[in-house]
């Protein structure tokens, strides 16, 4: 069945490769082109193009469809070409011709369009708590490991003292730094376009105030040719939300590969989160966060191939935006694998206390020691030479008792000021 059917069937392999995956995707986004359906059904009857009996029936209906969809039972067959002509088919079936009053005033292009908005406020939604439970269990790990000192790195050369406070804290405070864009793209799709019908509007009265307030959403996108101009654009500014959770856990990531390696040896984790190799009895590999860092880098990648898709379109309708669902819908579901992940392994992390007692980290100190130079007297410049030669020299002793004070610094995490931050977004 086709939404579009006007009496005439089209060459199959047009059909198979106009429809792709959209019956697989289509599963994804089925509840909220139901959902939108009650609130249009709602709305026509409201506005008298159909009567309350029939009004009735069709939400009656739809919640039934709505029951089998969260219970998995829904499918979308080969001879429906998407989750609409399904929907329609089932409401047809069963209530007769008042199921086919469900199209009026309204075009499958809207229909895409509110399934997809309600779709990603949900998924926006549940990508803020998986990402602030990574942000507490990161300052509960802080709070743990304040003192285990750590050694900072530039250009991967040993620089200065850090600890394993401020690296779990660190990654908590970017992640608030990535939400700031994920609620960005939420205020983008929680903007109703429902009633633009193929991008123009309806000559139908009617009333998308209402619909506006039945699903749930801030506002109207009012103008009809912006609401369609959103498809796309709303995938788009949820994949700059993604991509920069992505790019904190991917660096966070490689940190991780790179800390448990024997030439380093900060962290460890128990053998049920590692693997081993085929040959090597000895392996225990980061292959869970190799996956995280790769897939990660892979979601970093999704805001370029949406441009690409949409980039050179003109305003209206065009079916390359269909392949806007098998870019975002897959990397939706990526984004929460990796967040969830990440948050069950950390809790088992395990850091090396005694890390700093290694002779090669006692330059960490060579700032710290050349700082006191400067608070008893000598001026920076001739301390920072003085330092130099000791340290060419061989001679350099390290002053290892280090007093960082100074908001932010590993003696002074600033914890509570980093959660009042987070419970602003």
């Amino acid at each position: 069945m086709k939404l579009w059917d006007k009496g005439f069937s089209t060459d199959k392999k047009i059909d198979h490769f106009t429809v792709g995956n959209d019956r697989e995707l289509d599963l994804h986004l089925a509840k909220y082109d139901v959902i939108a359906s009650k609130a249009h059904a709602k709305m026509l009857g409201k506005i008298g193009l159909i009567s309350p009996k029939e009004t009735k029936e069709l939400v009656d209906e739809l919640d039934i469809i709505e029951a089998r969809i969260k219970k998995g039972t829904f499918t979308i067959e080969p001879s429906f070409e998407d989750m609409h002509s399904k929907i329609e088919y089932m409401l047809t079936l069963s209530l007769g011709d008042t199921g086919k009053k469900i199209h009026t005033a309204r075009s499958r292009n809207d229909q895409v369009l509110v399934a997809m908005h309600l779709y990603l406020k949900d998924e926006l939604t549940e990508i803020k708590s998986m990402t602030k439970s990574l942000f507490d269990l990161l300052l509960e790990k802080a709070e743990e490991h304040k003192k285990v000192m750590l050694p900072g790195y530039t250009h991967l050369q040993i620089a200065m003292p850090s600890s394993f406070g401020l690296w779990f804290s660190a990654y908590a405070e970017s992640l608030i730094d990535d939400l700031y864009f994920v609620e960005a793209a939420y205020k983008v799709a929680n903007q109703n376009p429902m009633g633009s019908a193929a991008g123009y509007g309806s000559s139908f009265g009617i009333d998308r105030s209402f619909t506006t307030n039945e699903l749930g959403f801030e506002t109207l996108k009012y103008n009809v040719v912006a609401a369609q101009m959103s498809r796309g654009k709303v995938e788009k500014a949820t994949a700059f939300g993604m991509a920069n959770i992505a790019a904190t856990l991917s660096k966070m990531a490689m940190d991780i590969c790179l800390y448990m390696s024997q030439n380093f040896n900060f962290i460890s984790f128990p053998d049920e989160l590692t693997t081993g190799s085929s040959i090597m009895p000895h392996k225990k590999n980061p292959d869970v966060f190799e996956l995280v860092r790769g897939k990660c880098n892979k979601l970093q990648s999704i805001p370029n191939q949406l441009t690409l898709v949409i980039n050179n379109l003109p305003s209206g309708y065009h079916r390359d935006l269909q392949l806007v669902k098998e870019i975002i819908i897959p990397a939706i579901q990526d984004m929460k694998a990796c967040l969830e992940i990440l948050t069950f392994s950390l809790k088992e992390i395990r850091v090396n206390k005694e890390i700093l007692e290694d002779p090669k980290y006692d330059y960490l100190f060579s700032v710290d020691t050349l700082n006191e130079l400067v608070q008893n007297g000598m001026p920076f410049r001739d301390a920072y030479k003085k330092m130099g030669i000791e340290i060419n020299e061989g001679t350099f002793t390290p002053k290892r008792d280090i007093h960082h004070s100074h908001e932010g610094s590993l003696g002074n995490l600033c914890l509570n000021e980093i959660r009042k931050k987070m419970s602003k977004v």
